[in-house]
């Protein structure tokens, strides 16, 4: 709790436009009504400032999108100010629970459902810390009307056990176009079971150019994530059959197998994209932002005007003019010098009418011109100019470092299997098992738009692209430690087809190949689409998307060196994946249905062996798996929610089968249901008040590798575990009042009744009952 608080008061100071300067220092503080219109109020110490500022409206609003990883398109999104479920969004075990992890938060997880699960990455490592990565596909850039700051924080227990996260956010505009800002994020864990201390540092700096002809987009991040690894609770007796114990044993006391072992990685992410495009110009109307927008500018520019006039009559001086919008005839002092001959005037005079000037003869003709500039000017005041590209030219450029280290002062007898580095400093039971990895990609391309035309209907754009790869591991040459390095090369080329204008069809069309390199012969082959349209009063939308895609294995599933865990695989196939999906959603009765099959060949996982010996596990081994047979996959999710009056229960039901479950095991069900109360209080306190629950039906989920950092498959048949069948219930306050939303809960209430059976992963039991609190405050200073 100290940590996070401290870190919270350094933001606080290092923001230019924090709260506390805004609220004390001036005693100016932003003002938010309970339709959340946002104004400014001063009351300042002296009393004879004549502040022209005070109760202003300030300008509010941003528009957030995210980017295309490729191409650097723009995708409008959902900002994450959503109050629904804010305190799930705090979890590890993700918004509706389908998420297993090792017990604390922010510890590695894996979805269980699996059309939720994305391809295994080339640096897996830090991929189980997905809650916590900023990712530059899914990071949203803003475009704000006024400064913008969000801070969230969220805590549970005490100093010893508890758990505290903070993040920052800030945005602000230089102009209309050129947004700039940071994201700070410290996540960390002590871990109610022993030897399970978690902590993960991120910092990000992101930009973007939203110009007519020129956009751009720039993200980089730096993270350190550290996890103390302690193999799994000894037995889980402990936690499921406590009465076999003549003693009682609270969770930071039950003995884990191991101690003083840590998994970190460090990781640099640089995100650049830019395009130039080709267009014309045409009017639309603005937005009511953009228009409050450009009248609190104007309103300002008059005052400062005001000011400036008024603080020159005070010194004496004369106030500068002010500019005129149109010619007000000649000047007072003009003179005429000369004078054209009578005769010449004439003359001019017969040869030619000038017939492009309104003429004035009457009050009528004067009366009826300033009406029409009036209504211009009114049309004027609401519309911009809007440019339509026709064709762009885009680069991207990503450049990724990685380093990992399994790192241990400690290893039990007999734990692990086989030991490959036996040499020098690694001669003792210590390891320090490092790998690293850098990756740098240009993707060059031409779009043609969709829109600058009514025929034409979507857009297309080509690309190609070149990936360079380094990596680093620990060797031997002889009897003598080394480290060796591999590098690769990729090219590729791309096209995209897609139509994502108008209301009612969508679509988007993406085929690569890869050409030449470590990698030629793979095949990326995508189609997405979603239609929309009215019945009885309310929308249906029909979506669907497909692909195939044929990967080989990335290199640390063919290659990777430890200490204790060592393989070169050079003779795995490609793995190849034909997935087809849809979903029905109906507004009017708030349902949703999802379907989809998918079909894998040379499916390629981690599998985990060890032996057990009473309390004791022995000769743990892992290795990459290839399954020998096509394995299929059925998935049809249900999300359903009913409402009756304040009372409201949403539900999400998850059927699943997989064709071989001893190499891909899912749960056959897996259910979320919340039910709660949804009221206000005084008209501006919103409140969801209840309980939601998450259970899975039995299987034999994959268990953890720490030596690896991820999820492997249980292929020792006299040790697997099956876990699931077991529910867990949270209670919960949610509450929004303007811009801040919060929350009480008490996660788990049923820790200590049913079978006990409150394990994700196979040894790692979850956290007791305890009370999480959280807060997120949105600032527009």
């Amino acid at each position: 709790m100290r940590i996070g608080l401290r870190v919270m008061a350094l933001l606080f100071t290092l923001s230019p436009f924090h709260f506390f300067t805004s609220t004390f220092a001036q005693d100016t503080y932003n003002q938010i009504d309970e339709y959340g219109n946002v104004s400014q109020r001063s009351e300042n110490f002296n009393k004879h400032n004549n502040d022209t500022t005070r109760n202003k409206e300030i300008p509010k609003g941003f528009h957030s999108w995210t980017i295309d990883r490729t191409t650097g398109d723009m995708t409008p999104a959902e900002p994450d100010t959503v109050p629904h479920l804010f305190m799930n969004t705090t979890f590890n075990s993700g918004m509706y629970g389908d998420y297993s992890h090792i017990g604390s938060n922010y510890t590695s997880r894996l979805s269980r459902i699996f059309f939720n699960r994305p391809a295994t990455e080339t640096y897996f490592f830090s991929q189980p810390y997905s809650f916590v990565e900023k990712r530059p596909e899914k990071f949203l850039f803003m475009n704000t009307l006024s400064p913008y700051t969000t801070i969230l924080y969220d805590n549970c227990g005490d100093k010893s056990s508890g758990e505290d996260h903070v993040d920052a956010k800030f945005a602000v505009n230089a102009n209309k176009r050129l947004n700039f800002g940071f994201d700070l994020e410290y996540a960390y864990s002590r871990g109610y079971f022993m030897n399970q201390n978690v902590s993960h540092f991120n910092a990000t700096l992101f930009s973007s150019y939203t110009g007519d002809k020129y956009n751009m987009h720039a993200f980089f991040t730096t993270s350190h994530q550290k996890a103390e690894e302690n193999g799994g609770i000894d037995d889980d007796d402990y936690i499921v059959h406590p009465e076999l114990y003549t003693e009682s044993y609270s969770e930071n006391e039950i003995p884990t197998v191991l101690s003083d072992t840590w998994n970190r990685n460090d990781h640099q992410h640089l995100f650049f994209t830019h395009r130039y495009n080709i267009g014309f110009y045409r009017k639309v109307k603005m937005t009511d932002e953009e228009i409050k927008a450009r009248q609190f500018a104007q309103a300002a520019m008059k005052e400062k005007e005001d000011r400036d006039a008024k603080k020159a009559i005070e010194n004496g001086e004369e106030p500068a003019p002010k500019p005129s919008a149109r010619p007000s005839g000649r000047p007072d002092d003009a003179r005429i010098v000369g004078a054209e001959p009578k005769a010449k005037l004439d003359s001019i005079a017969a040869q030619a009418v000038d017939t492009t000037r309104i003429k004035i003869e009457d009050q009528a003709t004067l009366d009826s011109l300033t009406r029409a500039q009036a209504i211009q000017d009114s049309i004027n005041a609401t519309m911009k100019d809007e440019f339509v590209p026709v064709t762009s030219f885009f680069h991207t450029l990503e450049w990724n470092n990685y380093r990992h280290i399994y790192l241990s002062y400690f290893t039990p007898e007999d734990y692990y299997k086989n030991r490959y580095l036996d040499l020098d400093r690694l001669s003792n039971d210590s390891i320090n098992d490092e790998s690293n990895h850098m990756m740098l990609k240009n993707v060059f391309g031409i779009g043609l738009l969709e829109g600058f035309n009514k025929y034409v209907k979507a857009g297309l754009k080509v690309y190609i692209a070149h990936e360079h790869r380094s990596f680093e591991l620990p060797d031997t040459v002889g009897s003598l430690y080394t480290r060796s390095s591999w590098k690769e090369n990729d090219i590729s080329i791309g096209a995209r087809l897609s139509k994502t204008q108008g209301r009612t069809l969508h679509f988007n069309a993406g085929a690569e190949t890869w050409i030449a390199g470590e990698n030629a012969g793979q095949l990326h082959l995508d189609f997405s689409t979603d239609l929309n349209f009215p019945l009885f009063g309310d929308t249906v939308r029909l979506a669907a998307n497909a692909y195939f895609h044929r990967d080989k294995p990335t290199f640390f599933m063919r290659h990777y060196h430890g200490k204790h865990v060592w393989w070169d695989n050079t003779d795995l196939s490609a793995e190849t994946r034909t997935r087809i999906e849809g979903v029905f959603s109906y507004e009017k009765t708030n349902t949703t249905l999802r379907v989809g099959i998918e079909e894998i060949q040379n499916y390629t996982y981690f599998g985990m062996n060890y032996d057990v010996n009473g309390e004791q596990r022995l000769n743990l081994t892992t290795n990459v798996c290839q399954a020998s047979g096509n394995i299929n996959i059925l998935m049809a999710q249900l999300h359903q929610n009913f409402r009756l009056g304040p009372l409201n229960w949403e539900n999400i039901i998850t059927y699943q089968s997989s064709s071989n479950k001893e190499e891909l095991p899912l749960p056959t069900l897996n259910i979320f249901t919340n039910l709660y109360l949804k009221f206000k209080i005084a008209k501006v306190l919103g409140v969801e008040l209840g309980a939601d629950a998450i259970w899975f039906s039995k299987y034999y989920a994959p268990d953890y590798c720490p030596m690896i950092n991820t999820f492997a498959i249980q292929k020792t048949d006299a040790s697997r575990v099956e876990l699931g069948g077991y529910p867990w219930i949270d209670v919960y306050a949610n509450m929004v009042l303007k811009k801040v939303r919060f929350f009480v809960m008490m996660s788990h209430v049923n820790a200590d009744s049913g079978s006990r059976m409150r394990f994700l992963a196979p040894h790692y039991p979850t956290n007791g009952s305890v009370i999480h609190f959280g807060v997120s405050w949105v600032f527009f200073n």
